[in-house]
């Protein structure tokens, strides 16, 4: 993925087994988790480059967010706020080659940025 590109998007559901179900059933969808992530299974579109999570849904994460590839968080968090931006969440470890932030744009849309490799 280069920057800029939509890498990642994560849905919120209530009922992990309904959601594999109702995604793969209607879209195709191929869904597994992994061993690292058990309790949030990744979903792969059939043209195998989208694909996200599923996530539990909680009282700040409602709406399926959009995750973009950034060449450095860092950098693009420093940016935000001048943008008319805010940080929503700041720089977090996935693993020890990745990470993520979220991002609230001047409209409050939420959007997450991705850095590294999974």
């Amino acid at each position: 993925m280069a920057h800029g590109d939509i890498t990642h998007i994560d849905i919120p559901v209530d009922d992990v087994d309904k959601a594999k179900t109702f995604y793969s059933t209607l879209f195709g969808w191929q869904i597994a988790s992994l061993p690292e992530y058990a309790d949030y299974p990744m979903w792969r579109a059939p043209n195998q480059v989208s694909g996200g999570g599923l996530a539990t849904r909680t009282p700040d994460f409602t709406q399926p967010r959009s995750y973009v590839e950034v060449d450095s968080i860092d950098t693009a968090l420093a940016a935000v706020e001048g943008l008319g931006g805010a940080v929503a969440t700041p720089k977090s470890p996935i693993s020890e080659t990745s990470w993520f932030a979220v991002v609230r744009d001047p409209s409050g849309n939420l959007m997450g940025l991705f850095e590294g490799t999974v």
